[in-house]
């Protein structure tokens, strides 16, 4: 069976970035410097520069400003600095990952998981061949398992074809999540490593990260992910090159020198992940506070049942005090053994043991499970190098449902079962799981952000008391200065995209909150791994509108300003202009990537 990407399996994924001990200080130096300017830039709006006249306009920019300011400090604290994990050798034997020796030792054993739905067989086939190719430097027991929640014949026999195990189950309960119990209960590893349908793992994923796992400590070991069939576009320079000749080339050589690689016509969707992983969380390994994310991750076994057992211990708690609470309005006297104890029998009989949370972010909510133990202090390692290959969303509603889940899911901790307030974690893990969540959240002010040059240019009602040499003296340090520092704290990756890419995003972060908040149920749809047909303007119409509404108010101010009609300034038609160009700049990508379609082999 021919896939399209089987064009790109010659494709490498890149290393990780080097860290530089010089430009790690120069961030630093200037992200300090940008949250100084930031903080008299913010204590200045909030004393010097309201238009009291128009609160309702500027109570909700300024407020908006200042949540954005506090994500502004999360994230620095994030980007702070990078310190992996130390790498060991691969271990020889299961007794060099205990704390404890066994009573017998042995090679190590690790079952590798491939879950799956409803996805191409033969897609399933590559990921099974990919998983019997692991190597690894000393005897080990590799057992390689499809957990098929889709219950197919085709899937089984595909299964029986390459010599590997087939498990599934009479139903879906839990989904994903559910499939994974499902599978530990049949399964005896020391070691488990999850895959997606379409995730292709490298022969040396395992050399390279047991031995991690010699600290016997660490719970779990997330590795990359990275999409290998995006578009790879051309560079600046090449791309100028071929429409300017060598004055083109020159130009481009010389932005990209300043900015680094910049590529025309590459992934629509800014779907490359290496700012999520090689960035924010491998410098979440200093505060022991990367988090799980599914696919390409190796977990301890015994962490996992950790996990189960104190959610069942959790549950069986709960449920004892409404079964105890109850008993004792019928029996006499008030306080009872007897009556405590039986409560606990009968909540305990009525619970399941759960590795795996029945939740669409299960591997988030494991992670801060782990994160959350005084006793045991679990860690979690993020593995810089790239160890598997996955396929990346093909169409913008595929892009929109893994997108949804993503938010859905986090949110819906944050609101229902929120860990920043909970025991257990340290000051750095509490910052950077709120990091996470407050990024989400960040839709609610980004739609200020998004209307605030368009109320600007169609009323000429000011946020400011005026848009005068005070106001440019506050904002553009700041503005320059925070530039500077994230180019600085991203080198060698392009934070733009991931900037407008945020922006652009707002629609789907409302949706989510707005479905947390009534508390709908977050799904647990497939993400399908081939294009799907169909037209997506229907996905993009915020985009459009805030696109077409700040068009109307370039032309609406600057008929008014020519015309000395309402209260437009020069300094509020620049600072405003140049806003919403932004804006149209970061909405325009969603709405080209709603006609997006690959390119034939």
């Amino acid at each position: 069976m021919n896939f399209y990407f089987q064009q790109f399996e010659h494709r490498r994924p890149p290393e990780p970035l080097r860290r530089s001990v010089i430009g790690e200080r120069i961030w630093q130096l200037l992200a300090i410097t940008s949250l100084i300017l930031g903080a008299w830039y913010i204590g200045w709006r909030w004393t010097d520069s309201l238009n009291w006249d128009a609160a309702w306009f500027a109570l909700p920019l300024v407020i908006a400003e200042s949540c954005a300011y506090f994500g502004l400090i999360l994230f620095t604290l994030n980007l702070w600095t990078t310190r992996d994990y130390p790498r060991r050798p691969p271990p020889e034997r299961i007794g060099q990952c205990l704390a404890e020796p066994p009573a017998e030792d042995r090679p190590v054993a690790v079952d590798i998981f491939i879950a799956t739905y409803n996805e191409e067989e033969e897609l399933v086939r590559l990921s099974i061949r990919d998983a019997k190719a692991v190597s690894y430097p000393h005897p080990i027991n590799v057992q390689v398992h499809v957990l098929d929640d889709g219950r197919r014949e085709t899937m089984r026999r595909v299964a029986k074809e390459e010599g590997v195990n087939y498990i599934t189950r009479d139903n879906n309960v839990g989904f994903k999540a559910g499939n994974l119990r499902n599978a530990m209960e049949q399964t005896h590893g020391d070691f488990i490593m999850i895959c997606d349908a379409d995730t292709r793992v490298f022969p040396t994923i395992l050399e390279h990260t047991l031995g991690y796992f010699r600290d016997s400590d660490v719970a779990f070991v997330q590795t990359p992910q990275w999409f290998y069939d995006i578009p790879e576009g051309i560079t600046l320079t090449n791309w100028l090159g071929q429409r300017a000749g060598r004055p083109g080339r020159w130009m481009g050589a010389a932005v990209e020198t300043i900015f680094g690689e910049i590529r025309i016509g590459e992934d629509p969707f800014v779907n490359d992940p290496a700012m999520f992983y090689d960035i924010i969380q491998r410098r979440r390994n200093v505060y022991n506070a990367a988090f799980c994310c599914g696919a390409a991750s190796i977990h301890r076994r015994e962490a996992v049942m950790f996990v189960a057992l104190r959610a069942f211990a959790a549950a069986i708690d709960k449920a004892t005090r409404e079964d105890k609470s109850r008993l004792l309005r019928l029996i006499r006297p008030r306080k009872d053994p007897e009556a405590e104890a039986l409560a606990r029998w009968q909540a305990a009989q009525e619970q399941e043991l759960t590795p795996y949370k029945f939740h669409v972010s299960e591997d988030i909510y494991s992670s801060i499970v782990l994160h959350q133990d005084r006793e045991r202090r679990w860690k979690s390692v993020l593995h810089p190098s790239v160890e598997s290959k996955m396929l990346s969303p093909q169409d913008l509603l595929t892009w929109t449902i893994q997108r949804f889940k993503y938010a859905g899911g986090s949110l819906d901790i944050f609101f229902h079962d929120n860990p920043v307030t909970a025991p257990g974690l340290s000051l750095g893990q509490r910052l950077m799981y709120l990091n996470t969540f407050w990024s989400y959240l960040g839709a609610l002010w980004n739609v200020m952000f998004l209307c605030a040059p368009i109320i600007y240019l169609l009323t000429g009602i000011p946020p400011v008391d005026a848009y005068t040499g005070d106001f440019f003296a506050h904002a553009l340090p700041f503005l320059v200065a925070n530039e500077l520092a994230f180019l600085a704290g991203t080198w060698g990756l392009s934070g733009y995209k991931g900037k407008v890419s945020y922006l652009a995003s707002f629609p789907i972060g409302l949706r989510a909150i707005w479905a947390v908040i009534r508390r709908q149920k977050i799904k647990f749809p497939v993400t399908p791994k081939e294009r799907q047909e169909g037209n997506y303007l229907n996905l993009v119409w915020p985009q459009l509108g805030i696109m077409i509404a700040t068009l109307l108010g370039f032309g609406w101010a600057a008929g008014c300003y020519w015309l000395g009609v309402g209260n437009f300034s020069a300094g509020g038609l620049i600072a405003n202009g140049l806003w919403g160009l932004n804006n149209i700049l970061a909405m325009s990508i969603m709405v080209k990537a709603a006609f997006w379609k690959p390119e034939e082999a």
